[in-house]
């Protein structure tokens, strides 16, 4: 005996149709969202490694400002104290001249040299100056 298979209505197979679409559907949202929730994890870590960097960035720049103004700030005293040091030389000069014509004596005075009030026309070459391993320490 032949088992009848009960009559399947066009409906029923309508019905199954949107009931696998739906679950279809639902599982590629599900996976959908879970392809956005990656994305979006990867994007915070990629946004917490950059602020990272960006602050050793800004602490490496900050080294080298202050290094910066240090240097400066030294340059300026240098520059100071050659100004000062250049005027009492002159003055002394004045005064060895003033004391050779008075006492009939000739002074060998030298003129100052260009080198002292211009340091950038250096005669000979100029020689690099060591630094040491912990001047830049940042």
């Amino acid at each position: 005996m032949a088992s009848k298979q009960p009559p399947t209505s066009p409906g029923s197979d309508n019905d199954e149709k949107k009931r696998k679409r739906k679950l279809s559907n639902r599982e590629s949202a599900r996976r959908s969202r879970m392809r956005k929730q990656q994305h979006l994890d990867e994007l915070m870590t990629q946004e917490k490694q950059m602020q990272e960097e960006n602050k050793k960035l800004r602490d490496t720049i900050d080294g080298a400002t202050q290094l910066y103004l240090n240097f400066a700030s030294e340059n300026n005293v240098l520059r100071a104290q050659l100004a000062e040091l250049t005027d009492r030389l002159r003055s002394l000069n004045s005064v060895l001249h003033i004391a050779s014509e008075v006492s009939g004596l000739a002074f060998d005075i030298p003129d100052i040299p260009d080198t002292l009030l211009e340091p950038w026309q250096l005669p000979c070459p100029i020689q690099p100056i060591p630094a040491s391993v912990d001047m830049f320490q940042f």
